[in-house]
């Protein structure tokens, strides 16, 4: 399956869309004013050492201290262990003030501030360079055996004894010539060199190196063997990128087209009905079933319904052919929606177990496609498939909209009718604890409204039984469920 990929250049903000058979696979979304951290290297400053977490906080120079756990803490040890990793408790290698360099692995969600790693790691276009590590390994994607040693073998015979450092073969090295692997080891340690002499000059806390913007990093990491065209919409940006494919990625430049249609990019592909079909909580299927997705900050979980579709011979077909349908939708809309964590799939309840594991064979397929990292769990004895999905950056609902100011993101929001009895409890119980002379109500129009009308009893009882006048002020600020009481 060949794929395009289309890139979108603002000022402000890069989108893009990863296209397959006409429609978009994958979204990527980065803006100017809230870049993605993911690879950028900074020297920190310990700020908080906590034993019984085993954990630290770093102070990097972002608004929230970001995460370090003993685990991800790279210590050379004689014999080296497994991944070069410690077994010392966190209390004894590290110490309050001390500089410490670091690596995001994972960017600030929600509450949380961003993961760390202390073993340092620099991609190019064919390798990773590993500078505190002495290890040769290969892209476990490269399947073929003989292919695997033969890149091990040419990458060890280009990597002298005495100098420092590993690497790891990347998929895009798998018919790289021993030229173009030079390059890179060339590029990758000069640019460590770099960072170490920032670092050597450079005081706690501050950025030492920061990763590709999204557009060049699109092009180191995303074009692979089945894209056929990568086209960008603006001169400069496409001029830019053409600059950088010489420089890193010949084999690439071929592929950077600009596009020179009078609608733009986006909207000529329907890449912005996608994406506010991504934006929606129902997705509908060709065959008349629907998705729902909820995304929440535990897990995401989709429910599949066969809607309005009745099939032609019997219920059981019906139901298999709208979950593999929807097995089909489902791996799309993750990637499409960025979705991460645990995810919990309700296909339609199966009695046949051949259908069963026909939909899982299929589900699994379909996911194969994902770049990111997952695992499906099967069914649970409910009938429901876990499984999780390595979340790495915002989803894309958390990068273009915001909570609702009026629900506060539950979906729902109390009735006029309600609020209005919370008023009259508030009253209530401001008259036993205050002797004012008046109480004036600030409500929405459509609470005041009630109490002009069918609550006006209601009102005028209490009126009687506190003893004092009760005013009402309609304010078409307010939301539905926002009141004040003011005491006069």
């Amino acid at each position: 399956m060949t794929e395009e990929i289309l890139i979108n250049f603002s000022l402000a903000e890069t989108r893009v869309a990863i296209m397959a058979q006409g429609v978009a696979q994958e979204l990527h979304i980065e803006r100017a004013v809230s870049r993605g951290l993911v690879g950028n290297i900074y020297l920190g400053q310990v700020s908080r050492i906590l034993p019984g977490m085993q954990s630290a906080f770093i102070d990097i120079g972002l608004e929230r201290t970001a995460f370090l756990h003993v685990a991800d803490i790279w210590q050379p040890r004689e014999p080296p262990g497994e991944n070069g990793r410690c077994e010392k408790p966190i209390e004894k290698i590290l110490s309050e003030g001390q500089n410490l360099m670091v690596q995001v692995t994972k960017d600030p969600l929600g509450s949380k501030g961003a993961r760390l790693a202390t073993q340092i790691s620099l991609a190019g276009r064919m390798l990773v360079y590993l500078p505190q590590e002495k290890h040769i390994g290969v892209s476990q994607r490269i399947e073929d055996a003989a292919g695997r040693e033969s890149l091990r073998s040419r990458l060890t015979a280009l990597t002298p004894e005495d100098e420092e450092g590993g690497f790891i073969v990347r998929t895009m090295a798998e018919n790289a010539t021993d030229d173009q692997l030079a390059v890179d080891i060339a590029y990758l340690r000069k640019l460590w060199c770099d960072i170490r002499e920032k670092a050597r000059v450079s005081s706690a806390p501050t950025l030492l190196y920061q990763e590709l913007h999204l557009g060049q990093r699109v092009l180191r990491d995303l074009v692979s063997d089945t894209t056929s065209c990568i086209m960008v919409d603006t001169p400069e940006a496409f001029h830019k990128l053409q600059s950088f494919a010489a420089q890193y990625m010949p084999a690439v430049t071929p592929l950077l087209a600009l596009h020179s249609g009078v609608r733009p990019l986006f909207e000529q592909y329907g890449v912005e009905d996608e994406i506010e079909k991504a934006l929606a909580r129902r997705v509908d299927l060709k065959s008349g079933g629907y998705l729902i997705i909820d995304q929440t900050e535990a897990m995401t979980t989709i429910d599949v319904n066969t809607g309005s579709f009745v099939g032609v011979r019997n219920f059981d077909d019906t139901v298999f052919k709208t979950n593999l349908e929807a097995a089909q939708a489902i791996a799309r809309q993750l990637c499409l929606r960025n979705l991460g964590g645990i995810i919990i799939v309700d296909f339609i309840d199966m009695d046949n177990p051949e259908h069963r594991q026909a939909m899982l064979a299929a589900f699994n397929k379909a996911l194969a496609r994902d770049h990111t990292q997952l695992t499906v769990n099967g069914f649970t004895a409910q009938g429901l498939v876990e499984m999780t999905r390595k979340r790495t950056r915002e989803s894309l609902a958390h990068v273009l909209c915001e909570t609702c100011p009026t629900c506060g993101g539950r979906g729902e929001i109390k009735t006029a009718h309600t609020v209005t009895y919370e008023i009259l409890r508030e009253l209530l119980r401001e008259s036993r604890q205050f002797d004012a002379l008046e109480y004036r109500v600030i409500a929405s129009p459509q609470v005041i409204d009630l109490f002009l009308d069918e609550e006006s009893q209601a009102l005028a009882t209490l009126s009687d039984a506190i003893g004092k006048t009760v005013s009402l002020q309609a304010e078409t600020s307010y939301g539905q469920e926002q009141y004040d009481i003011v005491l006069l």
